[in-house]
């Protein structure tokens, strides 16, 4: 699947790796869109993740990437919005397998975990891994029918 748009979002403890996140994907030829936080001033994650997440959930986004200190609470907050699979990932395997098996469209990242050349690599694996589906695609299914029906 050929990714378009991107949507992102961070805290105020994220604002840092976000503005290197941004400046890979620009490099790399991918669009996207920074839903907020743009300071350093203490703020409320789940505003911005919010919006990033329902960007992605909409359709009009293809993948988002949510930053926060630890990636906990931005990918709690990202996997309540319907159509959402989140996935807070601290190393490459981990991004790997949740884009192959998964089928995860967000991704979260904790800036206190990771630092930017990590948090990068994991960014490249996981925007270069395609859905393998077959026998994950019954799982994705099920995980779709198990959100719709609660």
């Amino acid at each position: 699947m050929e990714i378009n748009m991107i949507a992102i979002s961070s805290d105020h403890g994220a604002v840092e790796l976000k503005e290197s996140v941004k400046e890979y994907l620009s490099n790399n030829g991918y669009e996207f869109n920074d839903f907020g936080t743009y300071s350093t001033d203490s703020c409320d994650y789940p505003i911005y993740t919010e919006k990033a997440a329902r960007a992605v959930a909409s359709g009009e986004y293809d993948r988002g990437i949510v930053l926060c200190s630890t990636g906990i609470g931005a990918s709690i907050v990202a996997n309540k919005v319907s159509g959402i699979r989140c996935a807070l990932c601290s190393e490459p395997y981990s991004a790997e397998m949740t884009r192959r098996h998964n089928d995860s469209n967000i991704l979260a990242m904790g800036a206190a975990v990771v630092g930017e050349n990590l948090a990068l690599r994991i960014l490249e694996v996981w925007l270069n891994t395609e859905f393998e589906g077959g026998r994950h695609q019954r799982r994705v299914d099920q995980i779709t029918d198990i959100e719709s029906n609660h």
